[in-house]
Formats: structure tokens, sequence, C-alpha cells
């Protein structure tokens, strides 16, 4: 298997999950843990080749994996890709304290020349 960098994990992750009916199918697996391919669709007004379609994007990005035994196709959710996510915004967010950071020091500084 190919392992992708941080930077195209996390671009496969949230072009997978940019798409409602893939993320409601995430959140279903989430919540009710593996099911069939059959099991998804009922959940769905979709055509079974569409949640198909869905499911495929989803195991390419690490999403979820399908497992099978004799006939029965079982898609699981994998939790690890989202730490990508987390990770990115992360970063923001400590980019963001930064920058408030140095406001409130500006702020500060305005307010004790000003008295």
């Amino acid at each position: 298997m190919v392992e992708r960098t941080p930077e195209a994990l996390l671009s496969d992750v949230l072009k997978a999950a940019s798409d409602p009916t893939r993320r409601a199918i995430l959140t279903l697996l989430a919540q009710q843990g593996p099911l069939r391919v059959g099991e998804i669709h009922a959940r769905f007004d979709l055509s079974l080749n569409a949640v198909s379609k869905h499911i495929k994007v989803l195991e390419g990005a690490g999403l979820v994996v399908r497992r099978t035994a004799w006939r029965e196709h079982l898609i699981e959710v994998q939790m690890d890709p989202l730490r990508v996510i987390d990770a990115w915004f992360s970063d923001l967010r400590s980019i963001w304290d930064l920058r408030l950071e140095a406001l409130d020091d500006l702020m500060k500084k305005g307010t004790a020349t000003n008295d």
C-alpha cells in the first residue's frame, strides 16, 4: 500500500467528507457500527449503485473499510484519518491564539499610553 503524505491524506479526507450523503454514511456507521451495504442503502433515498459509489469514495480516503465474509460485505468506519483534520485545525487554532495574544498586547499598550 502506498503511504500518503499528511497533506494528501487531508485533501482526500476533506474531499470525501465534503458531500452530505457521505457525511451521513459516516455518521450512521459511527453510531451503528459495521453495516452491510444493503443496510446502508435502506437508509437513503438513493439507488444501490449511488450508495456504492459513495462508499468507494469513502474507502479511497481511508474513512471506511470493507470486510467480506462469503457474499456479505460489511462497511466499517475508520476514525484514524480524521486525525489529520484535527491536527490541521489545531495548527489553525495556534495561529489564531498567537494573533489574539498580539492584539491583546497592543490593546494593553494603547490603554497604558492613554492613562
